[in-house]
């Protein structure tokens, strides 16, 4: 199941993530089923699950929808990129982007594509990030 991975954002109760799939592959379902898979295969059973959880064989900790946005362009992608990245701040876990490890938003600073103090100078500007 290859796949590139344009952002993430991992927080403590969601993530965000751009993936491509190869050229004629469009089936984000079987992508995100092997992600998901592969992520809680190192979990322990939690004793508490639904019976539903436990007839479908899952863990409990994935929701099981997600939502999926076909990006339309080169705007749209940058957008989404900073909708992402500025995520921990909108949610108040942190003051700065770069203050938040789990983000590709290191990845795009190291290569230069956003300055490290990028989303975290001006408190009041939540809405120019994605939205």
């Amino acid at each position: 199941m290859p796949f590139k991975t344009i952002a993430i954002c991992v927080l403590p109760d969601h993530l965000h993530a751009i993936l491509e799939l190869p050229s004629g592959d469009a089936d984000y379902s079987l992508c995100w089923s092997a992600i998901k898979s592969g992520f809680s295969r190192h979990l322990p059973v939690s004793s508490n699950r639904s019976a539903s959880k436990q007839v479908k064989r899952e863990k409990g900790i994935w929701q099981r929808r997600f939502w999926e946005h076909q990006i339309r362009d080169a705007e749209d992608l940058k957008r989404h990129i900073d909708y992402i990245h500025y995520n921990p701040v909108k949610h108040g876990l942190v003051a700065k982007v770069a203050d938040w490890p789990h983000s590709s938003f290191h990845r795009y600073a190291r290569q230069g594509m956003l300055a490290p103090d990028w989303g975290g100078i001006d408190p009041g500007s939540a809405k120019k990030f994605g939205e």
